[in-house]
């Protein structure tokens, strides 16, 4: 047993910790340079759990920060200990009570797992891996400074 307790072992895919690291990655999106691949792992992370019976759909809620400053609403999810928005299906609005207003007192438990951790968690639980052609890190190595000829130099 001591030799677990000295490297970091991988985290099994539990309902308890699949939530605790759709919450990292959740949170680390919302400052993130690119979100669009971590709102997809937590999107991608969520349908699985949902199709399970690990999650379950709750209600309707109107969204923090509609687009357009339009009314929209969101889809509450709850897994384990945590909760989570979704945007909602044709489906939802038929089939979910809508609950009103997000009620800000309720905050999702603290977690100290890595986001490096959360990440390779979903990523083998769902086996959504980041195209890194869409990456724009990747995009900055391409990147050359100009050339500038000295006056009646030709660029050719």
């Amino acid at each position: 047993m001591s030799q677990d307790s000295s490297k970091p072992s991988f985290l099994k895919p539990t309902t308890e910790n699949l939530s605790q690291a759709i919450f990292i990655v959740n949170r680390h999106a919302k400052t993130a340079p690119n979100p669009k691949y971590l709102y997809k792992l937590k999107y991608q992370a969520l349908q699985k759990l949902l199709m399970e019976g690990k999650a379950k759909k709750v209600g309707l809620h109107f969204s923090a920060n509609p687009k357009y400053s339009q009314q929209q609403s969101d889809v509450l999810v709850v897994c384990g200990e945590y909760s989570f928005h979704l945007p909602p299906s044709k489906t939802d609005f038929d089939s979910l009570p809508h609950l009103g207003k997000l009620n800000q007192c309720v905050r999702n438990p603290k977690s100290k797992l890595s986001l490096s951790q959360a990440k390779k968690l979903l990523i083998s639980y769902t086996g959504y891996k980041e195209n890194s052609s869409n990456n724009p890190a990747n995009k900055k190595s391409h990147y050359q400074k100009p050339v500038f000829k000295k006056l009646g130099e030709s660029y050719f």
